[in-house]
């Protein structure tokens, strides 16, 4: 968490106290992610990619590479 605040401490932040993190913007994705078996492991532990959850990535990989920028 603290790595994704300091990088972007807008978007990980309290909305009314915006130099401390909210832990629940990253645990809310991380539990749906685990629900679907895309991941494994704990936030103590640290997470990893299941083999469904590589391919997921892979095929979210392909979708990225074929679409064109709109500007």
């Amino acid at each position: 968490m603290e790595k994704c605040f300091n990088n972007f401490p807008k978007v990980f932040c309290f909305s009314s106290i915006k130099k401390w993190p909210d832990s629940r913007k990253l645990d809310r994705p991380l539990r749906t992610l685990r629900k679907k078996k895309f991941i494994k492991g704990s936030p103590e532990k640290g997470f990893s990619l299941t083999l469904s959850g590589k391919q997921k990535a892979e095929e979210i990989t392909k979708i990225f590479k074929q679409e064109t920028l709109k500007i």
